[in-house]
């Protein structure tokens, strides 16, 4: 049985529903580290399920560094003006366009990286490896982390959150899904630099 105590500190921890942060309790025998993940595994079912839901409503917000020189505007899109409107859902796209200003992502996603680019790195790692006379299997599994690693190092949603390192940008958004309860997306962003 969970306690108040333990209610409270949960819900004030994670945001989830007092319902939701009950359940979970219950589920994870009081173990609030348990309890935490099972949360988090139902925010990601919940954004799962939202996902294909149209976002046609959302708000655009800038970030400027305080040096002046640096800059980012990201249009964050979700699915009703009243979430739009939402103190949290802003908030969430004041930290979006503050991490693209920090983190200098090229591409929303890993996916969207260009193949060209990808192929002109190939060849500086395949000249930065030569010297290590690796077998080729294993080389070739060497290649594969890399490009991995660079497509999600330059991708928004697969980079850590400058506020959390633990958590990517992508897992910020869906815990904000499951939290809010619609389908959030980046529409689109954008850097300046002097």
């Amino acid at each position: 049985m969970a306690t108040l105590e333990q209610i409270k500190n949960l819900r004030e921890r994670t945001g989830a529903g007092i319902v939701d942060v009950k359940k979970a309790l219950e589920e994870a025998d009081g173990n609030e580290d348990k309890a935490i993940e099972l949360l988090r595994k139902r925010g990601k079912e919940k954004a799962l399920k939202k996902s294909d839901r149209a976002a046609g409503e959302g708000v655009i917000a800038a970030y400027v560094h305080s040096n002046h020189r640096v800059g980012a505007i990201v249009r964050l899109l979700c699915e009703t003006d009243f979430v739009a409107r939402n103190e949290e859902f802003k908030a969430l796209a004041q930290d979006i366009a503050m991490h693209i200003t920090a983190s200098n992502p090229q591409y929303l996603k890993p996916e969207d990286v260009p193949q060209e680019l990808i192929e002109k790195e190939k060849e500086i790692w395949s000249a930065q490896l030569e010297n290590e006379k690796k077998p080729a299997e294993i080389m070739a599994k060497i290649m594969e982390g890399k490009e991995k690693k660079f497509r999600e190092e330059i991708s928004l949603l697969t980079q850590p959150f400058v506020k959390n390192p633990d958590q990517t940008i992508g897992e910020l958004i869906t815990e904000k899904i499951g939290k809010i309860g619609e389908n959030i997306q980046v529409g689109e962003f954008s850097r300046l630099e002097l």
